[in-house]
């Protein structure tokens, strides 16, 4: 019994000392102090096991007098009894280690360190590397060890393991905790940077460090590329890194980010390092910037590994405030559009009061609208919709500014964009280097750029060149007169005067009282009639004419006995008095119908019209994000 209390008051003493370790490198030593003394052992140390490489470790050791000059702490497993003991789960009991011959390496360090009996115990528990782990304890005298000294050793190493878990435990919580508090410090750092109006650079940088990885941040509105560092620095260096994002295969990734995030909603992207098949790639996660639910621009975070929770925290601040960062650009971007577009429709509408203060306006803004220049209207398709029309005023405006301005640097072409509802307005100055081939090619160009975007080419026309206010406004005037007519036959992509024919001039004169009275007083009351009565004699009169007013073609084209044909024609001349078999009457009649068919709408001479062209937008309807 006496004995028995002493092994437990021994047992008591090791937990109580055990327990006061919160680090565990403390824990082990003591550990092993504990083992030795109370198990009335002379030596003992801990030793981590690398299974994957084949070889113990010693991690900390004690001995009840001065250690030996050599000391051996790196043990191959395949003379060491810790593998057995570690395999089996057992205790290794070598009664004597001079005499041993399965351990040669302990019958060696035996000779030099004055021990004879060793005892090898596994742990229940890993080292801070996740490496198993065993305790061994040796006595210079041959001992007899029985069950009562295994219960206790092994008692002991259970406590042990008890107090590594609780280590382990601990120190995984102040980690944690740890990396909470450097999270919480990068968010303060990153909203720091944008409150106090650093750049995006600098910004990206800063994400760069923080994050512990190469980033890369997109910004679609400005069209500019701001990288960290060089995801592959092996093959190419930080400014290599910028030259490539500068190129054309930079400009080609940043399109490829759009549509993943738009068009194929991937987290993912493999960014080709070369434009050739089987060059290397680098993975990169995406993280979409958005202002107002308008994509403005891309995060890029480069690594294969997948970011844990507080990372993932990181990464979602690090896109709050990118995003508020971007959102000083789109905020400046809508103040400025909107400006300059209230500034054009009050010039091409003519309200301007004082020539000189428009000018001068102007000039603020950037325009020089008392020099020459040409203007590109771009109309968006009318397959958008109403309600699309308003997307177009916020999302497409921005997306299709972005996308007309990076063209034009590419072909290094000067302009303002000027932001509509329904499209956008390209101002070009003109000089004596102007290249109207180069402005052409600009126009389809900018027409397939948009087309990826908006599903379908647009309508782009060019004007002639004009200089003042009162030119301009004639322009636009002309220019939409032929939207309308390529909205009424289904043209699309750039188009230009003699690409139209004649139509335009007769849209431009469809628009006077004059031809309206002159349509009215030729053919107006035998539009009426049609009109309330459902009577074919509009079509038939078209068809008539069409086919040269030859009685049997057009009776065939129609479908309809020439008979019937000829009476029709009857009834017309004798009801509303319209005679076509002189050159000059068949002229105006003719001109007539074309003229309804321009201003009324689907057109009986056969010509493939849409629906009615509405006129041009006024300008309340057409700045973006302005009621």
């Amino acid at each position: 019994m006496p004995e028995q209390h002493q092994r437990l008051m021994a047992l008591r003493h090791v937990a109580s000392q055990i327990s006061n370790d919160e680090d565990i490198e403390a824990l082990f030593r003591d550990l092993v102090r504990c083992a030795v003394q109370q198990g009335g052992w002379d030596l003992g140390s801990v030793m981590s096991i690398d299974l994957a490489h084949g070889y113990g470790l010693v991690i900390t050791r004690y001995e009840t007098s001065m250690l030996p000059q050599h000391v051996e702490d790196r043990w191959e497993l395949a003379t060491s009894p810790s593998l057995i003991a570690l395999q089996t789960n057992e205790p290794v009991y070598i009664r004597d280690a001079l005499e041993s011959t399965q351990f040669p390496g302990y019958r060696r360090e035996a000779h030099e360190r004055g021990y004879r009996t060793v005892l090898v115990l596994p742990m229940a528990s890993r080292d801070t590397q996740g490496h198993p782990m065993v305790l061994t304890v040796a006595s210079r005298k041959v001992r007899d060890v029985g069950d009562d000294d295994l219960t206790f050793m092994s008692t002991v190493v259970h406590l042990g393991a008890i107090a590594v878990e609780r280590a382990h435990r601990q120190r995984a919580q102040v980690m944690a905790h740890e990396r909470l508090q450097r999270t919480l410090e990068a968010q303060r750092t990153l909203l720091g940077d944008v409150l106090a109006g650093g750049s995006l650079e600098k910004l990206t940088s800063s994400l760069g460090e923080l994050l512990g990885r190469p980033v890369l941040v997109i910004d679609f509105l400005a069209n500019q590329w701001h990288a960290s560092a060089s995801p592959v620095p092996s093959q190419m260096d930080d400014a290599a890194w910028a030259r490539w994002l500068a190129g054309a295969q930079g400009r080609e990734l940043g399109g490829a980010v759009r549509d993943a995030l738009q068009r194929y909603r991937q987290s993912r992207l493999d960014v080709p390092l070369g434009r050739q098949s089987g060059q290397p790639t680098v993975s990169a996660a995406i993280e979409p910037l958005s202002v107002d639910d308008d994509l403005v621009g891309a995060l890029l975070t480069f690594g294969d590994e997948t970011p844990g929770d507080l990372q993932q925290l990181l990464l979602e601040s690090a896109r709050f405030a990118l995003s508020v960062q971007l959102m000083r650009s789109v905020v400046r971007f809508r103040f400025e559009t909107r400006t300059l577009t209230e500034l054009f429709f009050e010039i091409v509408e003519r309200r301007w009061r004082d020539e000189d203060d428009a000018l001068g306006r102007a000039r603020r803004l950037g325009v020089a609208l008392d020099a020459p220049l040409r203007m590109m209207v771009v109309d968006y398709p009318d397959q958008l919709g109403q309600a699309e029309v308003g997307r177009a005023a916020g999302h497409l405006s921005l997306e299709s500014h972005s996308t007309v301005e990076l063209l034009a640097r590419q072909l290094n072409v000067s302009l303002h964009v000027v932001t509509v509802g329904g499209g956008l307005v390209c101002l070009v100055p003109q000089d004596s280097a102007s290249d109207d081939a180069a402005l052409t090619r600009f126009a389809r160009r900018m027409s397939e750029a948009l087309a990826r975007s908006l599903g379908r080419e647009p309508i782009v026309v060019m004007s002639d060149v004009c200089d003042g206010l009162e030119p301009l406004a004639r322009e636009w005037e002309r220019c939409w007169r032929m939207i309308r007519v390529a909205r009424k036959f289904g043209r699309s992509g750039p188009l230009d005067m003699p690409g139209l024919g004649p139509l335009p001039m007769l849209m431009g004169a469809a628009d006077s009282s004059d031809v309206h009275g002159f349509v009215d007083g030729t053919i107006g009351k035998l539009v009426e009639h049609d009109k309330q009565s459902g009577s074919p004699y509009l079509e038939t009169l078209a068809a008539y004419l069409r086919s040269g007013c030859r009685s049997q073609p057009c009776a065939d084209a129609m479908g309809l006995h020439v008979t019937t044909l000829r009476y029709r024609l009857t009834r017309i001349q004798e009801l509303f008095g319209i005679d076509v078999e002189t050159p000059e009457r068949r002229f105006a009649v003719e001109l007539a119908i074309h003229l309804h068919t321009l201003t009324r709408g689907a057109s009986p001479m056969g010509a493939a019209a849409s629906k009615d062209a509405a006129s041009a937008p006024r300008a309340g309807a057409r700045v973006a994000g302005h009621p």
